[in-house]
């Protein structure tokens, strides 16, 4: 009758039996004359079964475009985009827009009585006339002076007087011609006519006749040029290199996938978003016929130049 220490004796025994065994037979099936593996080959017997299943095929440098997408979103270009708003506290007597309408850099848009640009007005008469008393002035003391009965203080203290009477002029000429206001054709007490500082179309016409507009009131009109427009695209950070040398770009609507609009790129963006781990593409496209519209989202297909590759097929 066998005791308990020699009965595990026995098993360490039968299992370290079979270990060997396994070992012996996976070391003779991984030295089978048909599989043998010699460095970076593996090399088949000729009466594999395995030789019967494999295809061969060459392989050859062609060239290749790399391609990603991304989304997008259309803007108006900013310096083809212009908010109109008062410049003055008033309240609006005319306008002379429709939406729709085409209009050029000077083009009236609407009209506005204000004290605010009354008192801006007087202004600039006030120091007009301060500048001519001033300049008649120190004309009269270089005369005095040729004629040797002036003193030629009087003479410098009326130069002084004369510039500062100038600079406060230009001055007050400047501030009306920010507004597109023509100081010598302007009237004294006139309403003041706001116009468009670019060429374009008005796309939001909020004037309203009798309106009482506050000094920080939002814009009354909008107008853009829309004949073209940027596309902004997002491009991951690990993309970026191929955006340094790209040949194409496909912008899609998502109103109208089917339609295929090329763009250019027009400015890459030298920051990277930290949230989203991307930079902003500009991509400027033609709109001749409108149907880009601001906002509007889109898919935009990035095409890299074609290179010379390796081209594997991927069965």
């Amino acid at each position: 009758q066998a005791t308990e220490p020699s009965m595990k004796k026995h098993i360490f025994l039968l299992l370290a039996g079979a270990l060997c065994a396994c070992s012996g037979a996976q070391q003779a099936a991984q030295t089978t004359p048909e599989v043998r593996v010699e460095g970076d080959q593996i090399i088949l017997a000729a009466d594999s079964p395995i030789l019967g299943k494999l295809r061969t095929e060459t392989v050859t440098a062609s060239p290749y475009q790399a391609a990603f997408t991304t989304s997008g979103m259309v803007q108006a270009i900013p310096t083809r985009y212009a908010e109109i708003a008062s410049p003055f506290a008033g309240r609006i007597v005319k306008s002379f827009v429709r939406l729709g309408q085409k209009v050029t850099p000077g083009s009236p848009v609407f009209e506005i009585s204000s004290p605010s640009f009354f008192d801006t007005g007087k202004a600039y008469y006030q120091a007009k006339q301060e500048m001519e008393l001033a300049r008649k002035s120190l004309q009269r003391e270089k005369d005095l002076l040729q004629n040797h009965v002036g003193v030629a203080k009087e003479v410098e203290e009326a130069e002084v007087n004369y510039e500062l009477k100038k600079k406060e002029y230009e001055n007050a000429e400047a501030a009306l011609r920010v507004y597109q206001i023509d100081p010598e054709t302007m009237v004294l007490g006139q309403p003041m006519i706001v116009r468009s500082p670019i060429a374009g179309e008005i796309v939001r016409d909020n004037i309203v006749l009798g309106q009482y507009i506050k000094e920080d009131a939002g814009a009354l009109a909008l107008v853009a040029d829309l004949r073209e427009v940027w596309v902004a695209a997002h491009v991951k950070e690990k993309d970026i290199p191929l955006i340094q040398r790209l040949s194409q770009v496909e912008v899609r609507l998502t109103a109208m996938p089917e339609a295929v609009i090329r763009g250019e790129v027009y400015h890459v963006s030298e920051l990277l978003d930290e949230q989203t781990r991307s930079v902003e593409v500009l991509i400027q496209c033609d709109n001749s016929d409108r149907k880009m519209k601001p906002f509007m989202y889109a898919t935009v297909q990035l095409t890299d130049a074609a290179t010379e590759a390796m081209l594997i097929p991927t069965t």
